[in-house]
């Protein structure tokens, strides 16, 4: 398989687009991703949502059954300030 970027600008787009239909999204997205995949995307956010609720990082482990290292990329990404994770939960969750 061969990436481009203009292939990842084109499918934020159209996330963006489709973003404000959630039954077109929930759609969307279980026929572009596998169900492993859209299950580990959805444990992936509830990771987030808890780091940023201060639990730490052992209980979330084995509330959500992840490994450390996993909540351990997470809160790197969460305290990165050029990422997207604080900028969305802060817009949609608080």
């Amino acid at each position: 398989m061969q990436y481009k970027h203009e292939y990842g600008v084109e499918l934020e787009g159209l996330i963006g687009k489709i973003g404000k239909d959630a039954k077109l999204m929930r759609e969307f997205l279980f026929d572009i991703l596998s169900p492993a995949e859209y299950r580990e995307l959805a444990v992936r956010w509830q990771i987030i949502k808890l780091l940023d609720d201060k639990m730490p990082h052992r209980e979330i482990a084995k509330k959500l059954k992840v490994g450390v290292a996993t909540i351990n990329r997470g809160a790197r990404e969460l305290a990165n300030k050029k990422g997207g994770f604080r900028p969305a939960l802060d817009k949609f969750y608080k």
